[in-house]
């Protein structure tokens, strides 16, 4: 299907053949000029060779196999969606990453888009292993940390959670908030009041906020106090019910900030902790509240923490090769 492999290299003479029953599901298996089959031999380093309803895969047994479970659980998804059949190269990228880490059940997941959250103007589904892990979390517990690197989608799958369970009046509000510029949250050098000083760093939280609703019912939410974005020193001597609460770049929190905001929760609420512990940008010496917080809270009932890594990642894929790498040369250390 693609280019011929250089003479050079050594030779794959692993094959397995899959057979499919519905015709009519193929093409979009296979997408426009087999666009998706090229993606796959081209992420795997196989050939992929169709004969009407049967695909031959040849490579290494560790490649052919990652094949196998990436088209089959394809296949499956676009039978179980009837709605929407068209492959986009996100998700061809999406059973790629799940195939190589997870098992049978996970890409059974994969397959039955299991953890799908409903916001207004999207469905969101979990991109990986990790991520599935994370959203099963925040269904069940009521605190749960969310810590690894940034575009492991830490942030954006808790503001989906809560825009999903606003949208299914399970809560009454969505509370949003980070450190501002630092843990001291310095913010009088700058210029404005205080919504245009925080702004800037709260930006992440609009972002996804505007990604999930239209933006006009982001606006009057935002005036009414449906949806509340503010820095962290506004929690103090608040207690938050009926709210969903995400609590974002956490890494940047004192213990002292950090013990305040986890005792603000009220009745009917759920909490979502997220940060980067190798982003912390407190003077040095100071402990990190995210850091301390998940030494002392991994047992305790009620509370998860999920750790994402670099092949959580779904930005762009030689990001997630960067951060694997930095992984592999902390874990040395």
């Amino acid at each position: 299907m693609r280019q011929k492999k250089s003479p050079d290299r050594p030779k794959q003479d692993h094959s397995i053949k899959l057979e499919f029953q519905d015709n009519d599901l193929l093409p979009y298996l296979y997408g426009h000029h087999n666009s998706n089959l090229a993606a796959i031999e081209e992420a795997l380093d196989v050939s992929l060779d169709s004969f009407g309803n049967i695909i031959k895969i040849t490579g290494s047994k560790t490649n052919t196999s990652t094949a196998k479970s990436t088209i089959e659980a394809l296949y499956k998804r676009i039978a179980n969606d009837t709605g929407h059949r068209d492959l986009t190269a996100s998700m061809v990228k999406d059973a790629l990453r799940w195939a190589s880490e997870a098992s049978n059940d996970g890409m059974a997941a994969f397959a039955n888009s299991d953890g799908a959250l409903d916001t207004w103007r999207k469905t969101v589904t979990p991109k990986s292993k990790g991520q599935g892990d994370y959203i099963k979390a925040l269904a069940s517990h009521d605190v749960v940390f969310g810590i690894g690197p940034a575009g492991s989608g830490k942030t954006y799958l808790a503001v989906a959670k809560a825009v999903e369970a606003l949208k299914a009046k399970r809560i009454e509000r969505i509370v949003l908030s980070r450190p501002a510029v630092e843990a001291g949250e310095r913010l009088g050098f700058l210029p404005g009041d205080m919504k245009e000083k925080v702004d800037p760093y709260l930006r992440p939280l609009y972002d996804a906020l505007y990604d999930m609703m239209p933006p006009d019912m982001v606006d009057r939410m935002l005036v009414s106090g449906q949806i509340e974005i503010a820095p962290i020193a506004f929690m103090r001597g608040r207690t938050l019910s009926q709210s969903y609460v995400i609590i974002d770049e956490a890494q940047n929190t004192t213990p002292v900030q950090m013990k305040m905001v986890l005792t603000r929760l009220g009745d009917d609420s759920r909490m979502v902790i997220t940060g980067d512990l190798s982003q912390v940008d407190l003077p040095h010496g100071q402990k990190s509240g995210l850091e301390d917080a998940v030494s002392i809270l991994d047992d305790i009932k009620g509370v998860k923490i999920i750790r994402l890594k670099g092949s959580d990642v779904v930005r762009h894929p030689v990001v997630a090769r960067i951060l694997t790498a930095y992984e592999k040369r902390d874990d040395k250390k």
